[in-house]
């Protein structure tokens, strides 16, 4: 999956939490929420006000946190894991660790391989 389809899927999939995700969709579209943040900080540090900073997070967090759900997923894990984020560091360093991880390869109980649903 290259950086539009990643962005694409990400957008259209923004409330799917049931599906999975190849680690190329999670990382583009994680390239993408930081390219997005950093303008608006940027913007905004001009303007001298935070809106824009605060509009584009509200805009991105739940695509980004159905991502991280369809990401677990594809390691065949539950999308309650993602609730290891509030184990200060320890958590956030397995989850970093599973988002790197390889998927699991053809279908699981959540679904078809989405590198071969999307071609390779």
């Amino acid at each position: 999956m290259n950086f539009g389809q990643a962005i694409t899927s990400g957008f259209s999939n923004y409330v799917n939490f049931s599906d999975r995700a190849s680690r190329s969709e999670y990382w583009f579209w994680i390239l993408f929420y930081f390219i997005c943040l950093v303008v608006a900080i940027i913007i905004d540090s001009v303007l001298r006000t935070r809106v824009l900073t605060a509009v584009v997070w509200l805009g991105i967090v739940l695509p980004t946190l159905a991502l991280s759900v369809r990401r677990l997923h594809d390691l065949d894990r539950s999308g309650w894991w993602i609730f290891l984020a509030f184990i200060p560091l320890v958590g956030a360093i397995i989850l970093l660790i599973w988002h790197c991880t390889k998927g699991t390869d053809g279908p699981n109980r959540f679904g078809p391989d989405p590198l071969t649903a999307v071609g390779g």
